[in-house]
């Protein structure tokens, strides 16, 4: 909860309980994910409910209603996979690594915070993204909902494309961790393509209500009660 240099935080699992003997801060595990992560008490809840796979029944959900919820999960749970899958791109493909990693490096980013702000790369190719999400099980409603795919019409056919194709991915997180949306970065030296492309506005990303940068910051802000604002994601960083 704050610094602190001697031994003064204990857990005791027989009773479910944690205390700060040096702030005097503690409770139950839904106090400490408050406290240490910065969430409100309902929102502690979703948090460990989401950890430990336990289902929550707020209230008898319509059938519009339920939907509704289908849908969200459905686009978190494919910006999850969109996410895997653009780290996996730049640690373990040769373009990753000799192009975005490189560019990362170049502005001088440690290891340690590409990790913590989990960056990635999309490879530049028309459908590489869509393939993989199509051979995972992911629909085209939620890859178009969510911004990853963009949709073409050419000699009368709709066709499917990788947004942020050729681009270094910046996810963005809400306060308690899910991600819901990107901003991508190209990497190439078009002078015609747009510097950046970043996710729509959607039924999960409403881009007045996030903060790039505040989940991995919110806990550091807490101790110290200060935040500096910055324009970009790479001055965040």
């Amino acid at each position: 909860f704050h610094n602190e240099r001697t031994p003064s935080f204990s857990v005791n699992k027989a009773r479910n309980i944690c205390k700060c003997f040096s702030c005097g801060k503690g409770g139950s595990p839904v106090n400490f994910i408050m406290e240490h992560e910065q969430m409100s008490f309902q929102e502690a809840l979703r948090y460990l409910a989401r950890k430990y796979n336990i289902g929550i029944v707020e209230k008898e959900l319509s059938a519009q209603e339920r939907q509704a919820e289908n849908d969200r999960e459905a686009m978190l749970a494919v910006n999850d996979f969109a996410l895997k899958h653009f780290r996996h791109n730049l640690h373990d493909t040769a373009d990753g690594r000799n192009i975005a990693l490189q560019y990362f490096r170049h502005r001088g980013l440690s290891d340690a915070m590409i990790e913590r702000f989990q960056l990635g790369y999309a490879l530049d190719m028309p459908s590489e993204l869509i393939d993989a999400a199509h051979e995972a099980g992911y629909v085209d409603k939620y890859l178009i909902d969510t911004g990853l795919a963009g949709v073409s019409e050419r000699d009368g056919q709709r066709r499917l494309y990788d947004r942020f194709r050729g681009r270094v991915l910046f996810p963005i997180h809400t306060i308690s961790g899910r991600v819901v949306g990107f901003g991508g970065r190209t990497m190439r030296s078009d002078k015609n393509l747009a510097k950046y492309v970043n996710s729509p506005e959607s039924v999960i990303y409403k881009k007045n209500l996030e903060l790039y940068g505040l989940y991995q910051a919110k806990s550091a802000i807490a101790r110290r009660d200060k935040c500096i604002l910055v324009e970009g994601y790479l001055d965040v960083i």
